[in-house]
């Protein structure tokens, strides 16, 4: 499948009613869910729109109805769970036939194993309707899931109409329980996430093809191979790194193997201890400083509240107000931040990142200078 041989939906082409989301009781994404499951049915049955057709793009979307780029991803996701369409690397989001399930559907997600072990947590606790659950962070704990993770397995529950929200004003709502009326996927709760699978793939292909010493493929290439985004072999490339079976380099020494995979000694070499810590030091200093927000957004914050201000970070964060603008900036951009002018203006929450983990960024350093290091 090419992408110049399939028709992409312009955005101006869409006109079913937008939703009302200023009046909506329901969270931003559920309600746009909805309405582009409603806006894909009635443009079908008319024939303006045709299966295998790609959506606009995230941006027009978001564009289109006034949200930012996380809510639209967080939309497509619920779309996507109820067979709407489906997503392609490298190509974009297809809209699919609900009614013809025969393709391959993906490995578990977190967020699909965290919805089932909520599940599981409202059967083993015999909740009954009416009842208030835990506050998300709370609930993250129990079911061993993140944070944001969590906001969108209820926000899952709350679209399969198992949870309803009794409190607004904030994206972090008090649910309650609406139904008891539903089973619980044990398969699914077992299966690999797509991740875990690709870690093991990525540890076979170092097992037959490599040698310690040895540079990996690009990422670019890995993810060609594996039939999996970027992203993916990124992921899993840092809990090889954890174990200690890569060593991620900057420029032209690239990702090295420094442990074959089913040797389970734990030995640190001697090339890996000329680095810093990659968690601190060996970060970018800007990068480091957004990580810190993203930290103390993900433990302080929900969505829709407001930051305090560049002065008051850079004051609390002993950093220059230039370092903190930078950073707010960047946050933007990837769609965690969004800024407002006037009396009320401000910066304001609008997706919560994930910080289980981090991106290792490292030092290249000449591995002649290990060989004589002690």
């Amino acid at each position: 499948m090419q992408k110049k041989d399939l028709r992409q939906i312009v955005i101006d082409e869409i006109s079913f009613k937008l939703p009302d989301l200023k009046n909506s009781t329901e969270q931003k994404s559920v309600a746009i869910s909805k309405w582009i499951m409603e806006w894909i049915d009635e443009d079908i049955k008319s024939n303006k729109i045709h299966y295998q057709d790609l959506l606009p793009s995230k941006a027009d979307f978001a564009f289109l109805l006034g949200v930012s780029i996380g809510t639209i991803q967080n939309a497509l996701r619920f779309v996507e769970d109820a067979g709407y369409v489906e997503s392609k690397q490298c190509i974009g989001t297809l809209i699919k036939d609900k009614n013809n399930q025969s393709s391959i559907r993906k490995l578990t997600s977190k967020r699909e194993m965290a919805t089932e072990n909520l599940k599981k947590y409202i059967k083993n606790n015999n909740l009954q309707i009416g009842a208030i659950l835990l506050s998300s962070r709370t609930l993250a704990k129990e079911i061993n899931s993140s944070p944001n993770t969590t906001r969108l397995a209820l926000k899952a529950l709350h679209n399969e109409g198992i949870i309803e929200p009794k409190s607004t004003g904030s994206n972090d709502f008090e649910w309650a329980i609406k139904s008891t009326n539903f089973e619980i996927n044990k398969t699914s709760v077992m299966q690999e996430t797509l991740v875990t699978k690709v870690e093991q793939d990525l540890k076979d292909y170092i097992t037959e093809n490599l040698s310690i010493g040895e540079k990996l493929p690009p990422h670019e290439t890995l993810a060609q191979n594996l039939k999996v985004s970027i992203k993916t072999i990124h992921d899993a490339l840092k809990t090889l790194i954890d174990d200690g079976i890569l060593l991620p380099r900057r420029g032209r020494y690239g990702t090295s193997v420094i442990k074959m995979p089913n040797d389970k000694t734990i030995d640190i070499g001697k090339e890996t201890s000329i680095f810093a810590s990659a968690q601190e030091t060996a970060f970018y200093y800007y990068e480091r400083t957004q990580n810190q927000i993203k930290k103390i957004i993900s433990e302080n914050y929900s969505i829709g509240d407001k930051l305090p201000s560049i002065l008051e970070l850079s004051k609390s964060m002993d950093l220059s107000p230039n370092t903190i603008r930078k950073a707010f900036h960047n946050l933007a951009k990837e769609g965690y931040l969004t800024f407002s002018r006037g009396r009320y203006g401000g910066t304001f929450v609008v997706d919560i990142p994930e910080t289980e983990t981090q991106t290792f960024k490292w030092l290249a350093v000449n591995p002649k200078y290990a060989e004589t290091y002690n």
